[in-house]
C-alpha cells in the first residue's frame, strides 16, 4: 500500500533519485538534473496542491510521481506518470489522479474539453503500450539533436543590414517574445502568452541566462530569435538551444542556420562539449534537415502521445 501526498520543494532530492532510477533503466543514464526538478516544482502556474502526486512505499521511498499542468488558459494539459521499476499497480492508483485533475484544470477555464500530451521516450515500449490502452495517440515525435565542439568555432559572418542583440535589455527580450510568439504560432502545442507570463517562466528556471538569447534584426526590423540556456550544462556540459525562430516574412535566407551557427561558436567559446536541442518531426518549416546539415545529430526520439478528454 502506498502513501500518497503532495509534493513540496524539499522533495526535490527524493522525485530526481526516482526519476533518474527510471531514466537509466530506460534510456542507460538519468536525463535530468536535481535543479531541473527544483525548477518543475517552482513552475509558475503549477499548483503543488493540487497537481502533483507523490506515492510512497511502506518504507518510506519514493516510489510514483505524477503531475498535470496546465498551458495558460487554454484546453491543453501536460501529464506525466513516473512509476519506480519493478513496482507494480501503483500507475494505475497515479493516472486515475492526472486524469481526473486534468479534466477539472479545463473545467476551471471553461472548456468542455481538454487536450492531453505527454512525452514518452521511444526506446519505453511499456510506457507507449500503457498510454496507448488508456485512449492516447501518436501526434508527433522530437529528435534530440547533437554536435560536438572540439575546441574554437569560427563564427558565422554577418551580412549588412543584419545586427545581433542579447536579451539584458527589456526592450530585446519584448521583442523576442513577439517573434517568438508569431515565429512559433503554427507549430505543435503552442500557446500564445503575454509577454509578463513568457517573462515569468523563464525567469523562474535556473538554466535561464538572458546572454544566451539572440534577437536578430534585418533592417532594424525583428527578425529572428536563439533562446540559449544552461539546461544540459551541470550533466552533458553541453549548451541547449530552446527556442529558434524566424518570422515567415524572413524564412529562405539563411538566418535560421546563421542563429544556430552563431548558437555553436558562443557554446564553443564558453567551453562547452558541444549543443542540443529538439526539433519537432512534424515541423511546418524543414527544421530537421537544417539541423543535420548543419552538422547534428540525433542522439534521442521523445514521442508525443495525445488524449482528448
Amino acid at each position: 500500500m502506498h502513501r500518497i501526498s503532495r509534493p513540496r520543494p524539499d522533495d526535490a532530492a527524493a522525485i530526481h533519485e526516482l526519476v533518474a532510477t527510471y531514466d537509466t533503466a530506460v534510456i542507460g543514464a538519468p536525463d535530468s538534473t536535481l535543479e531541473d526538478i527544483a525548477d518543475e516544482l517552482a513552475e509558475p502556474g503549477f499548483d503543488r496542491d493540487k497537481d502533483g502526486w507523490l506515492a510512497h512505499g511502506p518504507g518510506g521511498r519514493l516510489d510514483g510521481w505524477a503531475w498535470a499542468f496546465r498551458k495558460g488558459d487554454s484546453d491543453q494539459v501536460d501529464v506525466e506518470v513516473i512509476v519506480r521499476p519493478g513496482v507494480p499497480g501503483l500507475a494505475e492508483e497515479l493516472w486515475r489522479a492526472v486524469l481526473a485533475r486534468a479534466a477539472e484544470l479545463g473545467e476551471e477555464r471553461g472548456h468542455d474539453a481538454v487536450t492531453l500530451d505527454i512525452g514518452v521516450y521511444r526506446a519505453d515500449e511499456a510506457k507507449q503500450a500503457r498510454v496507448k490502452e488508456l485512449g492516447f495517440e501518436p501526434a508527433t515525435s522530437y529528435h534530440r539533436m547533437r554536435i560536438d565542439h572540439h575546441g574554437p568555432v569560427e563564427p558565422p559572418a554577418v551580412p549588412a543590414g543584419l545586427t545581433l542583440h542579447s536579451g539584458e535589455s527589456e526592450e530585446v527580450r519584448r521583442e523576442a517574445h513577439r517573434v517568438h510568439q508569431e515565429g512559433f504560432a503554427e507549430h505543435f502545442g503552442f500557446v500564445p502568452v503575454g509577454y509578463e507570463q513568457w517573462y515569468e517562466h523563464r525567469q523562474a528556471s535556473s538554466a535561464t541566462d538572458w546572454s544566451q538569447l539572440t534577437l536578430a534584426r534585418l533592417d532594424g526590423r525583428p527578425a529572428g530569435l536563439l533562446i540559449g540556456n544552461d539546461q544540459f550544462l551541470s550533466d552533458e556540459g553541453c549548451g541547449y538551444v530552446a527556442t529558434l525562430a524566424v518570422l515567415p516574412e524572413f524564412r529562405g535566407r539563411g538566418l535560421g542556420r546563421l542563429l544556430l551557427r552563431h548558437a555553436f561558436a558562443a557554446d564553443a567559446s564558453r567551453g562547452r562539449k558541444g549543443t542540443i536541442l529538439h526539433v519537432d518531426a512534424g515541423n511546418t518549416t524543414p527544421a530537421l534537415d537544417l539541423y543535420e546539415s548543419a552538422g547534428m545529430r540525433p542522439v534521442m526520439v521523445i514521442d508525443i502521445w495525445r488524449r482528448r478528454l
